[in-house]
């Protein structure tokens, strides 16, 4: 099957102090930096040798996992696999960007997020054009604050023309109609973020073709839903998978509305779901070997 799969292993650490953000400059002892580093390595163990599916995996860690040696080896390791489709991870781009060079940038991308007041500009910028320049699919962000404005607004018109940049609503913060077009003159999709979706009794991709996964290899429909499906290692999980609606109210986080069948973005992100990138943001990529590379689920 196509299964696409959340990881958010027991690292929290982060090297920046974003004032809306709780885990800001948290440290992880070395105990659990070892901890997170064995998860992770299970997990990567796991996803090898799994190769009777096609799997897309998106590492969602709290904290920044780039400046981590064995983030950085599990994308490239899974990168280069024939039955990976797409491996990416959230980062705030802190990190170097040479060793994507060993990595198979077909199917290799970042979601990244600028977060003005932690990192100049100037290097921001920079690093993102060096992942243009190694053909690393990327998408980069920013919170959609007063203060980013014109941060936001100088990365549009600087960034290459290829690179979508998104802005994510900022959380509790309600826009006015003027303020929602400032934001949507940068972002053409930033209406999805600007309110919470309501998603009580509608049907989800979450739980059937997309799961969430913990340090222990605990399997979740989603990062939102605290019900647990079985575990990864042991196979449990895998008689739990089915269609499902959502438990909850509302959904208010992209890494989960972008799955709800309700809203058309697997049309939208058609071939970039995981790292954000619209399907208009940039050419059909195409698998070393000639084969298109399809979409990361199907569209809904």
């Amino acid at each position: 099957m196509d299964l696409t799969i959340l990881y958010r292993g027991p690292l929290a650490s982060c090297d920046y102090d974003c004032p809306y953000c709780p885990f800001a400059k948290r440290r992880d002892t070395p105990e659990q930096l070892r901890a997170d580093r064995a998860a992770l390595e299970r997990f990567t163990a796991w996803a090898a040798a799994n190769t009777g599916d096609r799997l897309s995996v998106l590492f969602t860690p709290w904290g920044e996992g780039l400046v981590r040696s064995w983030y950085r080896r599990a994308l490239t390791e899974l990168s280069r696999l024939p039955h990976i489709a797409r491996v990416a991870i959230q980062t705030n781009l802190s990190c170097r960007t040479g060793w994507l060079a060993e990595a198979d940038t077909d199917t290799v991308a970042l979601w990244c997020t600028f977060h003005p007041g932690q990192t100049p500009y100037d290097r921001f910028l920079a690093k993102s054009r060096e992942l243009a320049a190694l053909g690393v699919r990327h998408s980069v962000g920013i919170v959609g604050l007063p203060e980013h404005l014109e941060p936001a607004r100088r990365l549009r018109a600087e960034l290459p023309e290829h690179v979508y940049l998104w802005v994510n609503a900022a959380e509790g913060r309600s826009y006015t109609d003027e303020e929602a077009a400032e934001w949507t003159a940068l972002d053409p999709l930033f209406g999805y973020s600007r309110h919470p979706h309501r998603s009580a009794g509608l049907p989800c991709r979450t739980g059937a073709s997309v799961i969430s996964v913990d340090g222990d290899g605990t399997v979740r429909r989603c990062h939102f839903v605290r019900a647990e499906l079985g575990n990864l290692y042991d196979g449990s999980y895998r008689a739990a998978l089915a269609p499902r609606s959502c438990p909850l109210a509302v959904c208010d986080c992209h890494i989960g509305y972008v799955h709800l069948e309700s809203l058309p973005l697997y049309d939208v992100f058609a071939g970039g779901v995981l790292e954000r990138i619209p399907a208009t943001a940039g050419p059909v990529r195409i698998r070393r070997g000639g084969s298109p590379l399809r979409p990361t689920s199907p569209p809904g």
